[in-house]
């Protein structure tokens, strides 16, 4: 599963556009650089993500404010792909989310790893010059885990709420509970399964002409 709708377009200065446009999406959000931020997004963009769902424009206040409070998220993009069908794409990135937080008064780095999942445009923008930009972003988690910062530290997770997690994104839930986000326990794709599944079910209507990027919100 998982196969695009056919005929995707070689033009290699798009596919490189889409690239950067992607890492520019965590550098900025890492380095705190929010107007430049809000520029990858296109006016009715979508963020889905474990700790908030909401439009672009809302991804970018909740993720500014909890920057500025000092909450640690670090991303680093690593392989990459695109498909492109005249002025849409789907792109897809693998990816890393470094959390650092104090769970049970023990500081710990989470690692999660897994893909972004990009529903593309090409749009003109108020000068009239033409710019990719995020109509849909999804990520899907694949595998995590917990470790304590200090070498030697000892550290014992509630096993009940472990588990009312996915097992692609649990400790990352986890640690995030713990700093006051409510997390989505359902909905959200993994690995394998029907979630994802929709997912690349919708990225080929995507590029095959939907007039929305799939299902917003769960």
């Amino acid at each position: 599963m998982g196969e695009l709708a056919a005929g995707p377009s070689s033009d290699m200065e798009d596919k490189i556009a889409i690239r950067e446009l992607i890492d520019r999406w965590i550098i900025t959000s890492d380095s705190g650089l929010w107007d430049e931020f809000l520029d990858t997004w296109h006016d009715d963009g979508f963020m889905a993500a474990t700790w908030f769902q909401a439009s672009g424009q809302d991804f970018t206040a909740k993720r500014r404010a909890g920057f500025e409070a000092g909450v640690s998220i670090i991303h680093a993009n690593l392989g990459h792909m695109s498909d492109i069908v005249g002025a849409r794409a789907i792109a897809q990135t693998k990816m890393t989310i470094s959390q650092r937080a104090t769970v049970h008064d023990i500081e710990v780095d989470v690692t999660a790893t897994g893909r972004f999942y990009d529903f593309l445009e090409k749009r003109a923008d108020s000068t009239g010059a033409e710019r990719w930009g995020f109509v849909r972003r999804q990520g899907i988690y694949e595998k995590d885990r917990m470790d304590p910062v200090k070498s030697g530290a000892t550290l014992t997770l509630d096993q009940d709420l472990l588990a009312q997690f996915p097992q692609g994104y649990r400790h990352l839930a986890y640690l995030q509970t713990q700093i006051g986000y409510e997390v989505k326990k359902t909905g959200l794709p993994v690995m394998t399964g029907p979630e994802v599944e929709r997912l690349y079910t919708e990225g080929a209507a995507w590029l095959d002409g939907a007039p929305t990027p799939g299902k917003l919100g769960f």
